[in-house]
């Protein structure tokens, strides 16, 4: 497996898109974490995401500390990491890419409605319909999510979920196939940056990387690529000592 590629520059203040996981849940995230018994490991509540992150990938006991926080043969989701060390099993690796919305021209969506949980069945459906990545029953209370409706029925959505300190993650961006090609998506995209903007944040986003449509999408409204981290779902050690 290859190790990430970062095309930031060297001294940059960018460090916490590095480890965005970790940075999140010891920051405005922190209501949504599970942490290891020596604080070296901590994981979303599993109700809102399957991410896991270590507070150093490169130290044997934040492993350790990952294992016992997740049990024995348990299946955690990390990001930007090298390969798991001996015992772990890497069930799925995933190519992604890292995007940086600095330079995205952020504007509301008069159309767009806010989602909250009362919407998670439609929410849900549209994901499992689209495949945007994983969205639980408790995602929507990560950020802020916008959706559009045509006829009463939710056929696009985008909202946030990683957030690092100064930094919000745009995820779940999906339209209904009935609905693509009519721009719903950037107009979410851009109106859900808008929000992270009036916090004085910066908006970012993450892609798998053979999602080539969705990243030409991206880049045109102003994206730049970052880094091309991995998405690896790895099972902790069957016996842990």
């Amino acid at each position: 497996m290859s190790p990430d590629t970062d095309t930031a520059a060297p001294g940059r203040v960018l460090d916490v898109l590095d480890n965005p996981v970790w940075a999140a849940l010891n920051g405005p995230s922190s209501a949504f974490a599970e942490t290891g018994p020596r604080g070296l490991a901590a994981r979303y509540v599993a109700a809102a995401s399957p991410f896991a992150a270590l507070a150093d990938p490169d130290d044997p006991h934040a492993w350790a500390d990952l294992a016992a926080l997740a049990g024995p043969g348990a299946t955690v989701w990390v990001t930007g990491l090298p390969t798991p060390p001996a015992g772990w099993t890497t069930e799925a690796s995933v190519p992604g890419v890292q995007l940086d919305g600095g330079a995205v021209r952020a504007e509301a969506a008069p159309e767009a409605v806010l989602l909250g949980p009362a919407d998670v069945p439609e929410m849900r459906e549209l994901v499992d319909l689209t495949k945007p990545g994983p969205f639980l029953p408790r995602t929507v209370e990560l950020g802020t999510y916008l959706g559009i409706r045509h006829e009463g029925r939710l056929v696009a959505m985008a909202g946030e979920r990683m957030r690092p300190p100064g930094w919000s993650e745009i995820s779940a961006v999906c339209t209904h196939p009935d609905h693509r090609g009519k721009g719903l998506a950037g107009r979410l995209v851009r109106a859900v940056a808008a929000g992270i903007r009036e916090r004085g944040e910066r908006p970012f986003l993450h892609a798998a990387a053979d999602n080539t449509g969705a990243i030409a999408l991206y880049e045109s409204m102003g994206f730049t690529l970052r880094r091309r981290p991995y998405f690896i779902g790895v099972r902790t050690p069957e016996q842990q000592v």
